[in-house]
């Protein structure tokens, strides 16, 4: 499990990341809400860990904009603003969660693992994504009944968006704001080779693609 955490205190910062650490995940983190908007961009993330108050962009307008893009990663608020009214924003920013703080790491251990029962994340690398079928986050590498596939980068960005967001419509523009980030977006024709590529390897049953929409993938 990848995990984006924001927060401005040096000591907490350090303190949260050997903590997550423990608990093998595999953590990034930053101090202020641009580096954190640029990474969010750039990589793929299971869960946002955000404080609110940090400098530059703020935990509140950071997620607001990813929403905006249809950056739909579950994220969890830690922050000490307390008053109904800040925990109503942060909901209303398109956080999952709202840890107010101070708070036990305990506290914070149950709700990620709240949130992966939710978004049904698994803790390792291996994905399964069908009977014989897996895929590992970490290698790109792909088994299929044995025959293994290293899928290249924006092939493997592209199914782990699609395994995030299983069974959901996902339009081509969708596609190119999440995996192109800062690069040119691509021709809706490049698009469609990739999704080709994957259904070589995958099955053609596991990306369906409904016409003038968009593609759902089939999770099996």
């Amino acid at each position: 499990m990848k995990i984006l955490l924001l927060e401005d205190d040096f000591i907490l910062n350090e303190i949260l990341l050997e903590f997550l650490q423990s608990l093998h995940y595999d953590v990034v983190s930053v101090f202020d809400g641009q580096e954190a908007q640029t990474l969010a961009y750039e990589q793929l993330f299971d869960l946002f860990i955000l404080d609110v108050n940090v400098p530059l962009i703020d935990g509140f307008s950071f997620l607001k904009e990813l929403r905006k893009r249809a950056i739909n990663t579950p994220a969890i608020f830690i922050t000490s603003l307390n008053r109904a009214e800040d925990l109503k924003q942060g909901f209303e920013s398109g956080c999952d969660d709202y840890i107010k703080k101070p708070f036990e790491l305990q506290e914070l251990a149950l709700r990620i693992n709240n949130i992966k029962r939710l978004f049904n994340i698994e803790n390792n690398a291996q994905v399964h994504i069908a009977q014989n079928i897996t895929y590992n986050t970490d290698t790109f590498e792909l088994n299929n009944n044995g025959i293994k596939t290293t899928l290249p980068k924006k092939e493997a960005k592209i199914l782990e968006y699609f395994l995030k967001n299983e069974n959901k419509i996902i339009s081509s523009d969708e596609l190119s704001v999440n995996i192109w980030s800062y690069e040119e977006y691509p021709l809706s024709s490049t698009i469609r080779t990739y999704i080709k590529n994957l259904r070589k390897l995958l099955g053609e049953e596991a990306i369906t693609t409904l016409k003038g929409v968009g593609y759902r993938f089939n999770k099996r």
